[in-house]
């Protein structure tokens, strides 16, 4: 049974949530054991400060070292030191169940900016973080490791595999949950459910599960253990979503030539290639290869037509379904008047380069995530330079501008591979 050591300013914060419910019957059952411990008290100020000034200036207070020291050194038997900060290991299922084999947990619940330093330094003490949201103080946060960790002792919810089908459990969010009556407000519950058929019922929770996971919590089916049949409903629903509003717009006019010089760069077969093999792993939308030289358009039309209506699509169909994704166009006006057709709006235009900023005036910088917000909000064409970068004329219709991939090292990669980092950044599994 755990045992938590709570040191906080504020021990009555616990009061109601630890007596309440399931945590409430578990403690008076003696399932899970709480100690409190105040660094107030062990202040040599007579008025029992444990806050000081910060060294260095600047908003706020800290709390003082020597109360917190002597608090965690009066537990007899700590355990896992584990203190709650926004910057610590984040708070996940694996995690609970790591903690959950501990006798003994003791919680460190920070106050005003934070803890001095140095308590990391005297004691072994392991940052954990249950969010990216500043909260008043730690409370709040050892109580959500409480209840995770507590919830998986044995006979704390009283039947045992109803903690083992939770969010989280095997790797993905839960399926929803339905109950009486049959009709809600015109809504019903799904077919399925009303079945009887146990089987028909098992598949579609974890189809259920599987879509709830990709759409809020994909980062989630890198480790999630999948079979067979889940990859194959995974890639239904992923065909399936909506939003795949990111396009590739290789650019080979204007581009630079030279520091200030623009003209035309030449097509070249592994760009269109490798880029068309992106843009269809990642459920792109058209990929459009920009050139306003008739040679170049019509060497672009023999690769396509060779790989997508002749031999080379007839002997290689998996490269055939990824060319029939390239559009040509001879200028950017024509790339996005095309993909305004496909997708219904005029796409955004954002801008790639391996400077930083590309310009003076260079468009808004952009973060991965940003873009990926504006993939949610519309059509996006994320526009790739060739020769020596986009030219100032292309910078200057774009709204915002992707930061360079290695911008604090190298940076000087073949545009095919910048643009399938960039690919992995703004999408990854959110495709």
């Amino acid at each position: 049974m755990p045992h938590f050591h709570l040191v906080s300013l504020f021990p009555e914060f616990f009061a109601s949530p630890l007596d309440t419910a399931l945590m409430g019957r578990a403690r008076e059952s003696g399932l899970v054991k709480f100690s409190f411990h105040d660094p107030r008290a062990f202040s040599a100020d007579k008025r029992r400060h444990v806050d000081d000034r910060p060294y260095g200036g600047g908003p706020g207070m800290v709390m003082m070292g020597e109360p917190v020291a002597l608090a965690l050194r009066s537990i007899e038997r700590p355990g896992r030191m584990l203190l709650m900060t926004p910057g610590g290991r984040p708070l996940n299922q694996a995690l609970a169940r790591e903690l959950a084999a501990e006798e003994d947990i003791t919680l460190i619940c920070g106050r005003y900016e934070g803890l001095d330093a140095r308590l990391s330094e005297l004691f072994p003490l392991e940052p954990v973080s249950v969010g990216e949201a500043v909260l008043n103080g730690g409370e709040t946060a050892a109580l959500a490791v409480i209840e995770s960790v507590a919830r998986l002792t044995p006979g704390f919810m009283g039947k045992e595999e109803s903690g083992e089908e939770e969010s989280f459990s095997h790797g993905l969010l839960e399926y929803p949950h339905y109950t009486r009556p049959e009709r809600l407000e015109g809504l019903s519950v799904p077919e399925a459910l009303l079945s009887g058929d146990h089987g028909r019922i098992a598949a579609w929770r974890r189809a259920a599960s599987l879509a709830a996971t990709l759409r809020a919590r994909p980062d989630l089916l890198d480790t999630a253990p999948l079979t067979r049949d889940d990859a194959r409903t995974l890639s239904t629903l992923s065909r399936e979503r909506p939003g795949r509003n990111l396009s590739f717009c290789l650019v080979h006019y204007p581009v630079l030539l030279g520091e200030k010089n623009s003209g035309a760069s030449s097509l070249t077969n592994l760009d269109i290639h490798d880029i068309a093999r992106i843009s269809r792993s990642y459920a792109m939308g058209p990929f459009y290869a920009v050139t306003p030289l008739e040679d170049q358009l019509r060497l672009l039309e023999d690769i396509l037509r060779h790989w997508t209506r002749g031999p080379g699509g007839e002997n290689n169909p998996d490269r055939a379904r990824a060319l029939e994704l390239v559009r040509p166009a001879s200028s950017l006006d024509e790339a996005v008047a095309q993909f305004a057709a496909h997708a219904g709006a005029t796409p955004r235009l954002i801008a790639s380069s391996a400077v930083w900023p590309a310009r003076k005036r260079a468009p808004a910088p952009l973060t991965p995530g940003q873009a990926r917000d504006w993939c949610r909000e519309g059509p996006v064409m994320l526009c790739l330079g060739t020769a020596q970068g986009l030219a100032p004329e292309v910078l200057e219709r774009c709204e915002g501008q992707m930061r360079p991939l290695r911008f604090l090292g190298y940076n000087h990669l073949s545009v095919r591979s910048a643009a399938a980092i960039l690919a992995d950044r703004i999408l990854g599994d959110y495709c």
